[in-house]
């Protein structure tokens, strides 16, 4: 039987406290945990708070779901989100079974083509940012980069030997490996070097240890000091972590980023809903665009389906000027 499936919650510990205890023991990430406990804490008060959950289920579970969709008008993903924290709650806390046939009003779910930005458009873009945010954003376009898969990124994940960059534990749990693009090599060298003197700094102060996995922490309890573990995009100060209270320096916030991305599009006149996550939908586009096989742009986006990735091919500028109109061959 599967550990994480042997772990009981302490009793003795309020509902929401056991759901974190629970979601820490089974390494989910910070931010699904804030976000679970949010939408199970939002479950609970939308019956009023009178009801413990092991006194609710299917027809709650329904009613609370069908609230989102018809009177909040929440999105699909958002409403998926909800019930993958409810079922969580309850098959993962609580150790009950939860209906397979839960009929509750579902939110429309829109399919979107990917908004894609040019080349030249990506180049204006860039001329409007400076010093890291616009290395980030060459990261984020010349890998394909999820936006916190480049704000997680760890030195000891950059390989300039073979030009590679290494994505740990990525969406679904999953590595992969991207090429290092030739023109941010020297950029990120000199990041490398910055961030060499800023631990070297942390460490004379008694610091210079950052969150590194639980398990991979108590076996090697010194590994959280070393330099290879550090972020590449250390934040400029010192931070406590919520889950441990130890200070230590974590890696910046993405929401510099993302403000910095806004302000770029908007100065360079782009009226494209362009955001972080548009430099990886433009890489996919350009690489087949470039020629390069769709399953290998599969395997570099990390697409489970290779369906996933023939969305791009949708959006892919296609030469149309030799193609006559049906009215001029009547």
């Amino acid at each position: 039987m599967d550990m994480q499936n042997k772990f009981k919650p302490n009793p003795d510990l309020k509902l929401i406290e056991q759901v974190r205890e629970v979601m820490r023991y089974q390494h989910y990430q910070y931010r699904t945990e804030q976000t679970y406990c949010e939408w199970i804490t939002r479950f609970i008060k939308f019956h009023g708070c009178q009801k413990h959950p092991r006194e609710m289920g299917k027809l709650e579970i329904e009613s609370f779901l069908s609230h989102l969709a018809s009177e909040r008008k929440v999105s699909a993903s958002t409403q998926r989100q909800a019930l993958n924290a409810i079922v969580f709650l309850y098959t993962k806390v609580l150790d009950l079974p939860v209906a397979e046939d839960i009929g509750h009003v579902r939110a429309k779910q829109q399919t979107r083509p990917p908004v894609v930005l040019t080349k030249h458009e990506i180049q204006q873009v860039f001329a409007w940012m400076k010093g890291d945010h616009l290395l980030m954003a060459k990261m984020l376009y010349g890998c394909g980069l999820r936006l916190m898969e480049c704000i997680r990124l760890r030195i000891q994940d950059l390989d300039f030997g073979q030009g590679l960059v290494y994505i740990r534990d990525a969406k679904g749990g999953k590595d992969r490996v991207v090429v290092l693009p030739n023109s941010v090599r020297e950029d990120l060298l000199f990041r490398v070097e910055s961030v060499k003197k800023t631990h070297d700094a942390d460490l004379l102060q008694g610091f210079g240890r950052v969150y590194i996995p639980e398990a991979l922490a108590r076996k090697y309890p010194n590994a959280s000091q070393e330099f290879r573990w550090q972020y590449v995009f250390p934040a400029k100060k010192m931070s406590i972590d919520p889950r441990s209270g130890v200070q230590r320096r974590h890696h910046v916030l993405e929401s510099g980023l993302q403000k910095a991305v806004k302000t770029a599009v908007d100065r360079a006149g782009i009226t494209k809903r362009a955001t972080c996550h548009t430099f990886r939908h433009s890489f996919a586009t350009h690489m087949l665009e470039n020629g390069v096989n769709i399953r290998i742009v599969q395997e570099l986006m990390g697409h489970a389906d290779v369906k996933t990735t023939e969305i791009y091919t949708h959006v892919m500028e296609k030469d149309i000027s030799c193609i006559a109109s049906p009215l001029d061959l009547l």
